[in-house]
């Protein structure tokens, strides 16, 4: 099932890229090259779900691979913000789009993260795995 799901992220940072190598032509650099930023950083955040999957799986034998899981996605949510920054007025759409769905990620890892710290060793990641694919979605120009 894990695989399945990381899978089709992997294939929507793909048709991504393409698409990336198609506009480029049209559109200016510093755009591409955010967007290409975007797309990598929801590539590592797909990759931190599948972890976090794992992670859930192993939770009784290595809790605290969960919080690193956590954290790791954290992170890369932050190098979202960080590519996104500045964006010019032809890019304010995505740029919105993007930051929606970083936030319903956001919150699907601090949910996940409270049902931990609550004692669920079972979180529900589906919140978690719609958003990654909804951030991936929208750093597709």
């Amino acid at each position: 099932m894990a695989a399945i799901r990381r899978r089709r992220l992997r294939h929507a940072t793909l048709a991504a890229v393409a698409a990336l190598l198609t506009a480029s032509a049209a559109t200016g650099c510093d755009a591409v090259g955010r967007t290409v930023d975007c797309v990598q950083s929801a590539d590592a955040i797909a990759d931190g779900v599948t972890e976090l999957q794992q992670a859930v799986e192993t939770a009784s034998e290595d809790p605290a691979r969960l919080d690193a899981a956590l954290d790791a996605i954290e992170r890369d949510l932050g190098e979202i913000g960080e590519h996104t920054g500045n964006a010019g007025n032809a890019e304010k759409a995505q740029h919105t789009d993007v930051d929606r769905a970083a936030g319903h990620l956001e919150e699907a890892v601090g949910n996940v993260r409270a049902a931990v710290r609550k004692g669920d060793t079972t979180p529900d990641l589906t919140p978690v795995t719609a958003a990654a694919g909804e951030l991936t979605k929208a750093c597709t120009p």
